[in-house]
């Protein structure tokens, strides 16, 4: 079930809300279990078996873990807890992807497996990894309410697209949480203002990407007038969708850690990666980087680690070598920065940005690609390879067609219109009027998504591959 849909927007969540609220306090987690289970079983009922054993193995793991801390069986469980959650990770989503590998390597002809793809199955995993490593660590203490522990992991808000929200987040919002309308109020415009990143721009940005491909009439320019459109469609798409994951939270009394802080505005690869996808970079950073020794190292298992976590990185978000190299570009484009470039971009202005915006849109190239030959042949079109015209017709008509959807997207895409509604609101004749102009637009927002929803406008939700 989408969150961008109809039956999500008009049926699951007022249905949800009215039993949320009328449960007493002891109940609300229970209401809360119940309400996604029911919503991941929409798509995939078979699945929710897979995520409930999952859960089980965690609750059972945590607790011997606990009890175990310290001594030699503690470290073992944990390693069985490692071991059931990345090999049910492997099993689903990268046994195909090792299968036709090992063919490719040595000419066999092994079936594949043609598994489906577990919806947030990479995002539970991580959950669950993160929850069984603290208790490990002793950092938090291990849930004896089963139920409590199931609402963390399948919490439906966050399960399908993250953010990543580690069990330390909301250990306590867990046992309490206030509820306020005032809370309630914000994560409502929040989840608004969501659903119109992913409904009004990223899907037509998407849109502009599909029609791209199927183009008899592609050139140069038409090439970076897609990459640009994905490079912000999947901003939108993603930063969208958790945007109304936050906001959801909010609603329920929880408070989700932020995901994306407008990193097309960053001044280094490094800064990109603080404001993109903050909780999986903090993830890696935390349970892989820091345990092999971050840059406390040598040079050479320094740069082992960087590697290593990039490699993870890309391969976290799909089965495919586009993705792994994906992440290993990165990794290259972090090392050469911090050991060369990190002085003289300070030094500039305007070309750290474009610097970073230049390879954050090549990397979305590869990262788009079906694989990696189509990467290439995408990349080296964009620079006058394959004897490709430099204009083309359809590339001014899309141009224009999708302009304003476009300088939108840029605009969104940057503080200018938090930090314009911000002065607005330090006068009072402007905080006044934002307070009586914000409800109308937010309702007006909705009415018009709903209207594009039930029209049964292009609607897919990118994230879904991982």
């Amino acid at each position: 079930m989408l969150f961008s849909s109809i039956p999500f927007l008009y049926y699951f969540l007022p249905c949800v809300l009215l039993l949320y609220f009328l449960a007493p306090k002891r109940l609300k987690n229970a209401v809360l279990l119940l309400a996604s289970l029911v919503f991941y079983a929409w798509g995939e009922p078979i699945y929710v078996l897979l995520m409930a054993g999952s859960i089980a193995s965690g609750y059972v793991l945590g607790l011997l873990i606990e009890k175990f801390r310290g001594k030699p069986l503690g470290k073992l469980f944990l390693i069985v807890s490692a071991a059931i959650s990345l090999g049910l990770l492997g099993y689903f989503k990268y046994a195909d992807f090792f299968i036709s590998n090992f063919n490719a390597v040595f000419g066999l002809s092994v079936p594949l497996l043609r598994i489906a793809l577990p919806i947030g199955i990479s995002f539970y995993t991580f959950q669950l990894l993160s929850y069984t490593i603290d208790v490990y660590r002793g950092t938090v203490a291990a849930q004896r309410n089963f139920i409590t522990l199931a609402a963390y992991i399948a919490m439906f808000p966050q399960l399908i697209a993250g953010p990543i929200v580690r069990y330390s987040d909301v250990a306590a919002q867990l046992k309490s949480r206030t509820h306020s309308f005032e809370k309630i109020a914000l994560g409502i415009r929040r989840f608004i203002l969501g659903l119109a990143k992913k409904i009004l721009i990223a899907n037509a940005l998407g849109e502009l990407c599909d029609i791209f491909r199927v183009s008899g009439d592609q050139s140069v320019l038409f090439y970076w007038l897609y990459a640009i459109a994905f490079t912000l469609h999947i901003y939108f798409d993603f930063s969208g969708y958790s945007d109304m994951a936050i906001g959801l939270g909010k609603v329920f009394g929880f408070d989700f850690p932020e995901n994306f802080r407008f990193p097309y505005i960053s001044a280094s690869i490094t800064e990109f990666w603080r404001r993109w996808h903050i909780s999986l970079g903090s993830w890696f950073r935390d349970y892989v980087y820091i345990p092999l020794g971050g840059n406390r190292v040598g040079k050479a298992k320094w740069l082992r680690n960087i590697l290593v976590v990039w490699l993870l990185t890309g391969f976290w978000h799909g089965a495919a070598w586009n993705f792994i190299v994906w992440g290993l570009l990165f990794a290259v484009l972090l090392v050469v920065e911090k050991l060369w470039l990190q002085k003289p971009l300070q030094k500039t202005k305007l070309l750290k940005h474009l610097y970073v915006l230049f390879f954050v849109v090549l990397s979305f190239v590869i990262f788009n690609a079906a694989d990696m030959k189509q990467a290439l042949s995408d990349l080296g079109a964009m620079f006058g390879m394959g004897k490709l015209p430099f204009y083309s017709t359809e590339w001014s008509y899309y141009l224009r067609s999708y302009g304003v959807i476009l300088m939108l997207a840029v605009i969104g895409a940057t503080p200018l219109p938090q930090k314009l509604i911000a002065a607005m609101r330090r006068s009072k004749t402007g905080d006044k009027l934002i307070s009586v102009a914000e409800p109308l637009v937010l309702a007006a927002l909705l009415l018009i998504m709903t209207a594009y929803l039930v029209d049964g406008s292009f609607n897919p939700f990118l994230y879904f591959r991982f």
